[in-house]
């Protein structure tokens, strides 16, 4: 029996991106459905990238989940459903419950969205929610994905103390549904 060789860190991000493009904000473009929590059965999933030119064995596909450095996925506790721990711009509900955040939150952006956020907070644009982190590194990370980062400091504690709803999704995103800027530093 041959043994399978762990994807390089190149196809990870290609099968990780592709997932995303299909759990997240696209899954007709495959014919696949989420259902109202965002699940999908892993045997559907795994079928429909292979009618699509994409084919992803349940090896390859257990590969990406646990070595996503985002851990952007998780299955269920059957390990026969999947879905997109957070970032939908589609219909789902992840019944992720209100919890206490921290006094401090941070967003990593860039300077050329400043005005914006400046004047209207940060919104969650094509998403359900604005995505929060607990330390600064990875607010540094995801600013730098679209450039030279800027990581804001949002005064979680008292935004929940004022009646904003925080959750926090399985991969330890904070989400909320805006951010007014009375609550932000660093802009």
């Amino acid at each position: 029996m041959e043994e399978r060789r762990a994807m390089d860190e190149k196809q990870m991000v290609k099968v990780s991106k592709r997932l995303s493009r299909h759990l997240r904000h696209a899954p007709e473009a495959i014919g696949i459905e989420l259902d109202p929590a965002g699940w999908v059965d892993v045997a559907t999933l795994l079928r429909a990238l292979g009618r699509h030119g994409r084919a992803l064995s349940r090896p390859e596909l257990d590969e990406v989940v646990a070595r996503n450095n985002k851990r952007r996925f998780e299955f269920d506790a059957t390990g026969t459903r999947i879905r997109a721990s957070q970032g939908h711009s589609v219909d789902v509900d992840l019944e992720y419950r209100a919890t206490v955040p921290p006094e401090v939150l941070y967003h990593g952006t860039v300077a050329t969205a400043l005005p914006g956020i400046r004047a209207e907070g940060l919104k969650p644009m094509r998403r359900h929610d604005v995505h929060l982190s607990s330390d600064m590194e990875t607010a540094v990370k995801v600013g730098a994905r679209r450039g030279r980062p800027v990581v804001l400091t949002v005064a979680a504690g008292a935004m929940h103390r004022d009646g904003h709803e925080f959750r926090v999704s399985t991969n330890g995103v904070w989400l909320v549904a805006v951010v007014p800027p009375g609550y932000l530093s660093g802009l």
